[in-house]
């Protein structure tokens, strides 16, 4: 008889690069796959996953748990991916741990570093940990119109996540690094909670919107993001 071989999977599909990743129940990578969403996330997110199992041979029987990331990020993609989550973990009848995106590309950032990512063609979020995240007009100064950002004498830094022409080198660089990182980030996070029992209940995980569908409101009076959401 095989041993058994417990595993975790972890769905991310925030950003323009979608994440697949398998771990062990301590978090650490067996595996993962990562391909650009052009819209095709119903598509292709399935067949990855299956893809990875098959490679991996790892059986959907010994799934553990499953780590989803949260947001914020567009529409589409976060809706098929928090769909794709939930079903797998009432289907297989594991748990599941939802985990925003945002922190986990934070997560290995010095205090104070500030996350940027599109919220429709002419917005930027800001994003700190920690902090409510705030919406920056485009005909507003961004914090990358100078080569640092004034933070005294922290190594503190800026990260751009799809934002190409949008922000300063630097920060996409930063950006892609941090998005490189973030299988082993989301898998970390998702285990520490899904090892301590706190997870979420499929019926009320729902993702956060950077770019909300259209005609939804973004802003709130006092300037805050009003997160679109879904009614479960």
């Amino acid at each position: 008889m095989s041993e058994t071989r417990r595993w975790l999977l972890a769905l991310d599909t925030a950003t323009n690069t979608v994440i697949v990743a398998a771990g062990d129940p301590e978090g650490r990578v067996l595996g993962k796959e990562s391909f650009e969403g052009r819209y095709r996330h119903s598509q292709e997110l399935l067949p990855a996953v299956a893809r990875l199992v098959e490679r991996l041979d790892l059986r959907l029987g010994e799934l553990a748990g499953i780590v989803a990331g949260t947001g914020p990020g567009a529409f589409t993609g976060l809706r098929v991916g928090l769909a794709t989550a939930k079903t797998l973990a009432h289907e297989l009848a594991v748990a599941v741990a939802g985990i925003p995106t945002s922190d986990a590309l934070l997560a290995d950032e010095p205090a104070g570093s500030v996350l940027w990512l599109p919220s429709g063609p002419r917005d930027r979020v800001a994003i700190t940990v920690g902090e409510p995240p705030a919406i920056v007009r485009e005909g507003d100064v961004p914090p990358w119109a100078h080569a640092t950002f004034e933070r005294g004498d922290g190594p503190a830094a800026d990260l751009a996540i799809d934002l190409d022409g949008r922000a300063a080198p630097e920060a996409l660089a930063r950006g892609r690094q941090a998005l490189g990182r973030l299988p082993e980030a989301l898998l970390r996070l998702g285990a520490a909670r899904l090892a301590a029992g706190d997870t979420d209940d499929p019926e009320r995980l729902v993702p956060r919107y950077a770019s909300p569908p259209r005609g939804a409101p973004v802003e709130q009076p006092d300037g805050g993001v009003a997160w679109s959401r879904d009614p479960r």
